[in-house]
């Protein structure tokens, strides 16, 4: 799938999610953000045949509590909702680590090949990152208004998460592995 349709599977349900909170608040906002999501899911299914675990777990979770704030009338599960994932996330991450399996080297291998250290030291990283983040969340919904963790849902985490990835760049590249394919020399 090409990058920027990809981008524009994973941020088209936030930016749906921002801009039905703005016109008609929260609860349309959830209706249209599930809707949106299940919508994501299906075109990145037809386009690759197969959905990525990450969005899949986060859209069953975008379901389920998506579902309960609708049917309980409670904005609280909205609002738990990117807590419960990051700390899936972390605990699968950092639970991982802890049976010596640092498993982002199975879901990146393909794309990404580095030594086993270089592993375990992302997959740590990435494991705390999620944990900040549900604590970022935690904070900002219960001290600021459903708006402001509207936006910082869509405007902050995104970006915080795009910095702290090309913060792992040296990391990576410290423990890239060499390319196993010949070099190919011209005229050869």
């Amino acid at each position: 799938m090409p990058p920027l349709a990809k981008l524009a599977l994973e941020l088209g349900p936030l930016a749906v999610f921002f801009a039905a909170n703005a016109r008609a608040g929260l609860f349309i906002a959830t209706a249209a953000f599930m809707i949106a999501t299940v919508v994501a899911l299906a075109v990145s299914f037809a386009w690759v045949r197969r959905v990525p675990i990450m969005p899949l777990v986060s859209g069953a979770v975008v379901l389920v509590f998506g579902g309960l704030t609708l049917i309980l009338h409670d904005e609280l599960f909205i609002k738990l909702k990117p807590t419960i994932v990051n700390l899936l996330f972390a605990s699968v991450l950092l639970g991982g680590l802890a049976f010596g399996r640092p498993l982002l080297a199975r879901v990146f291998d393909e794309v990404i090949r580095l030594d086993d250290d270089g592993w375990r030291k992302l997959t740590l990283r990435w494991g705390l990152f999620f944990v900040a983040l549900a604590i970022l969340n935690e904070i900002v919904w219960r001290s600021f208004p459903t708006d402001t963790w509207v936006s910082f849902k869509v405007f902050g985490v995104m970006p915080l998460t795009l910095v702290f990835a090309m913060c792992q760049m040296p990391l990576m590249q410290r423990h890239a592995l060499p390319d196993d394919k010949p070099d190919a020399t011209p005229g050869a």
